[in-house]
């Protein structure tokens, strides 16, 4: 047994419980002992006038004062001179020993001399049949592997001894190896140090040991501990691996260590993008600040590899049988992961619940109601426009960089261009025919959404259907489909996968992943839905903090990437003094028949409907239809009895949802921030009220899953199916508009056109956007005038910051002037500055039905003179109206600039990372799916009325 053990022990006034309180049961611990220490020191690590009283009256033979944020291993180095007797005892403020602890270490050193290091039973400190630490060893990549932690103590472990490493708290070690060794390594950062200390002494020639009737209670919250909690998990992560990495160099072979260096970057990214997938985000900013800090210090990776050069007699390989393989890290994973509980989940029941039945019966009618449309290569009518002719093209609307519309316009592309090359993507060959099939297959993926959506507020199969069906018969929907507004119909059909993903993001990371890129197509679609969202997300935030905190990370997230993608036309819009207009439509800026602000209006707002036709029943009748407004009341007041069943608090949630959608509806009617020439053009309400359905079919679902008792509950499907059936009548007139549009004209949709530009041009332009045409349409409100670069003007093409423009830009007047010019037969060679800007082809449009004699006048004049300029060859009449064709030599569109340039790639790289990294997020784990089998499927609290 040694002659004469020296303790050292740290302390520092930190951690949740009063350092103070720790450091008494400490020392009367320590004044216990069957086998007393021979000399004491203490290191006070910050001023704390309590400690310093029992530091005082321990009888310690020497107290030493640092700093503050001294680490452990520091600490120890300080004491380290003063040290007396054959062995140290590593001890911190929070290490309670047995009485009998220190006669068994001191005894297991007694009973082998080669022994050096002789490691305690850790054990909870408000626990002691909880073993917290027993043995530490590497894994194959040089991580710490815990070899017994978290497990109830019964004897089960007290034959295991021979081992890499242990935990340093408690830790008995020889002072002739302490000193030989080197003590601790300060560079670990406070993680492995018992682990790097036992591999350094097994180098040496000498064993390491546990010994578990030697028994340590620690709090783990002291100067030696690793940083405990969820709040300190970044500090832990990042603790771990910078002592991970540190010991990569110094282990690591001379010639390796260079190449193990400049591993360190590619590695981190790599387990960037691991963390993500894996749902741990919070160790991303961690694994990049120890790999930087490990590579800036070269210098303590030399010290500590000189440590081990000069005191290690055997090699490497004489640690191999003490690290943990790979099988038993499979069998340890295994363990960790196996569910002894039932899964709490219920079952999903697509297909046997019927949901998948309905969507497929959905698609039989979907097809039968718009068969014209299946041989139409190019959707038109309304807000519709053709797509460019190839994949390539389409990305490059959807860059920041020249826009495809105007003169010389550059800027950041509408994030709905985005969306709609994405779309388009799904048809390489013809981009355009995407759309065509997306009309086609709105039904259907209404309902999909519908039902999932609505696996959220019931288990009931039947009401499942209900609420898909519900969905997919909104009559802001259908309008949207029947004008062909497409950023209506995708809005409407991204809610509710988002309502699916957003309502319990708080519960992981897969997803607030895929509902913040849900957000992102959202908000692309319907800019003024932002507000609304603002709202929502607020009193989620709300929420999550008052009832489940640890969420609150991931319901943070749901905006950061919509806030990166649309940081470039916030800071445009910013800059050009015109905030409201980030709220504008995107797409074609079209004036249908939206709703007025009027009493009328505002009630068939309140009803549901966007447009002052409601459900087309204006076109079919002719007469008044102020009864139509009624058949959405059964599902309005079913929504509004859910506060009274015992589901209220998700009632009152999808009543919120309701109320910040109608709010939402209500502003926007009758507002205009776009502008197609002249005429101004009022946003879409039915963004609005597409949030709103949400919440009033929501609410109906759980008025009739909870608020039904047992007794009667065949009033279910009969109140269900009151409803649907008056739902459907109230829209019946748009559901069938595109077959009877030929007799009726109550469909705005038409075949194409193929290219918004005459064939010719459209051919010319078919392969290059840098080929520009301008184009004139003399009205009675004056010269419209217009650029359009490549072979049409497309969906994708289209941008909010034209369509908003209330004062016109330098281009805009550079424009007018070359317009004014060219119809003017007294002015200059107007056509080479026509070439100079890249413009190849002029179009005078066709004169629309019924124009007035004066503007015939005028177009005739503008024609004339058209013809009378040498530089202008024409090409003849078109479908489009009179094309003539520059014959100098035109100037290609010039290149962005290198800062442009650079602009363009740090835009786009923000935009794809951020998305990346949603993604990364939204990739479902097998942890992820573990997690969701243990939770219900449904929001809120429950009384078990679903089923």
């Amino acid at each position: 047994m040694p002659a004469r053990v020296h303790a050292l022990l740290v302390v520092r006034p930190e951690g949740r419980t009063p350092a103070a309180q720790h450091l008494q049961r400490t020392l009367a611990a320590l004044a216990a002992q069957t086998r007393p220490v021979d000399a004491l020191t203490i290191v006070l690590c910050g001023a704390d006038s309590a400690l310093t009283r029992l530091a005082a009256a321990s009888g310690a033979e020497g107290v030493i004062t640092a700093p503050a944020g001294t680490p452990f291993a520091v600490a120890t180095a300080l004491a380290t001179p003063r040290l007396t007797g054959d062995a140290v005892w590593l001890l911190a403020q929070d290490t309670a020993p047995d009485p009998d602890a220190l006669v068994r270490l001191a005894g297991a050193l007694e009973l082998s001399p080669s022994l050096v290091v002789a490691a305690p039973k850790l054990i909870a400190w408000d626990d002691r049949d909880e073993i917290l630490s027993l043995g530490v060893s590497m894994n194959r990549y040089g991580g710490a592997v815990e070899l017994a932690a978290g497990e109830l103590d019964q004897g089960q472990r007290d034959g295991d001894a021979d081992v890499l490493g242990a935990d340093v708290r408690g830790m008995l070690v020889r002072r002739d190896a302490w000193l030989q060794l080197g003590g601790l390594d300060p560079a670990l950062g406070g993680a492995d140090e018992g682990l790097d200390l036992g591999v350094r002494a097994r180098l040496a020639g000498h064993l390491v040991s546990l010994v578990p009737t030697a028994r340590v209670a620690v709090a783990g919250d002291g100067v030696a501990a690793m940083a405990r909690g969820r709040r300190r998990a970044r500090r832990r992560a990042f603790a771990t691996r910078t002592a991970q990495l540190h010991r990569r160099l110094v282990y690591a072979p001379a010639p390796t260590v260079l190449l193990h260096w400049l591993s360190f970057l590619p590695l981190a990214l790599w387990r960037t993008i691991l963390h993500l997938v894996t749902k741990v985000p919070y160790r991303v900013l961690p694994e990049w600040g120890a790999t930087l800090l490990v590579m800036a210090r070269p210098a303590a990776v030399a010290r500590a590899r000189r440590r081990i050069r000069t005191s290690r007699v055997v090699g490497w390989s004489r640690l191999a049988p003490l690290r943990v393989t790979r099988s038993e890290m499979r069998l340890r994973f295994e363990g960790d992961v196996a569910d002894p509980e039932a899964p709490v989940r219920s079952e999903l029941r697509f297909f046997v619940g019927g949901g998948a039945w309905t969507v497929l019966g959905t698609l039989a009618v979907s097809a039968a109601l718009f068969f014209p449309l299946l041989a139409w290569p190019v959707l038109g009518g309304g807000a519709l426009a053709p797509l460019r002719a190839n994949v390539t093209q389409l990305w490059q609307d959807a860059a920041w960089g020249a826009r495809p519309l105007g003169l010389d316009a550059i800027g950041p592309a509408d994030p709905f261009s985005s969306l709609v090359a994405l779309i388009g993507t799904l048809s390489p060959g013809e981009p355009s025919r995407a759309f065509v099939v997306l009309w086609v297959l709105a039904l259907p993926l209404a309902v999909l959404g519908g039902w999932f959506a609505a696996t959220r507020v019931t288990e009931s199969s039947l009401l499942r259907i209900v609420g898909g069906l519900a969905w997919a018969l909104a009559p802001t929907f259908l309008a949207a489909i029947v004008e062909g507004r497409p950023a209506g119909v995708l809005v409407h059909l991204l809610l509710p996968w988002l309502f699916y993903a957003a309502s319990v993001a708080h519960r992981s990371w897969a997803p607030a992943g895929a509902a913040s890129v849900l957000l992102v197509g959202v908000l692309a679609c319907a800019p003024s839905l932002a507000p609304a969202v603002v709202v929502l997300w607020s009193a989620a935030l709300v929420v999550v903090a008052l009832v489940a905190a640890r969420g609150i990370a991931r319901v943070v997230w749901l905006l950061v990437p919509s806030a990166v993608i649309f940081a470039p036309l916030v800071w445009t819009r910013l800059r050009a003094g015109d905030p409201w207009a980030l709220l504008a439509d995107p797409g074609v800026p079209y004036r249908g028949a939206e709703a007025t602000a009027d009493p009328l209006g505002r009630a068939l707002l309140a009803a549901g409907f966007p447009t002052s036709d409601p459900g087309g029943w204006v076109s079919l009748t002719g007469g008044s239809v102020w009864w139509v407004g009624l058949l959405v009341a059964p599902l309005a007041v079913l929504a509004v009895l859910a506060v009274l069943t015992p589901r209220w608090i998700t009632a009152s949630g999808l009543i919120l949802i309701t109320a910040t959608g109608l709010a939402t509806a209500f502003a926007a009617v009758g507002v205009a921030l776009s502008f197609d020439h002249s005429v101004a053009v009022p946003l879409w309400p039915g963004a609005g009220l597409s949030l709103a359905w949400i919440g009033l079919v929501g609410g109906a679902l759980v008025a009739l899953d909870a608020g039904v008792p047992a007794r009667v509950a065949v009033l279910r499907p009969l109140g269900a199916l009151v409803a649907l059936v008056a739902l459907a009548v109230s829209v019946a007139p748009a559901l069938t508009a595109q077959v009877a549009t030929e007799a009726s004209g109550r469909s705005t949709l038409v075949n194409g056109p193929v290219s918004t530009l005459p064939a010719f041009v459209a051919a010319e332009g078919r392969g290059s956007l840098n080929l520009g045409t301008i184009v004139l349409d003399p009205r009675a409100d004056g010269l419209r005038v217009d650029v359009v670069w490549g072979g049409s003007a497309t969906l994708s093409g289209q941008s909010t910051l034209q369509a908003t423009r209330t004062s016109p830009t330098p281009e805009d007047l550079e424009l007018a002037d070359l317009a004014a010019d060219l119809v003017t037969p007294s002015s200059d060679d107007v056509v080479s500055r026509l070439a100079a800007h890249g413009i190849a082809f002029v179009l005078l449009e066709s004169a629309p039905a019924g124009e007035d004699d004066v503007i015939r006048g005028t177009r005739l004049g503008a024609a004339t003179s058209l013809d009378q300029r040498d530089s202008l060859d024409p090409v003849g009449e078109t479908s489009r109206g009179d094309l003539w064709r520059v014959n100098a030599e035109v100037t290609p569109r010039p290149e962005l600039d290198a800062h442009r340039l650079g602009l363009q790639r740090v835009v786009a790289a923000g935009s794809l990372g951020v998305l990346l990294v949603a993604l990364l997020l939204a990739v479902p784990t097998a942890a992820s799916r573990r997690t969701a089998r243990r939770t219900p499927r449904i929001v809120g609290p429950s009384s078990g009325g679903s089923r």
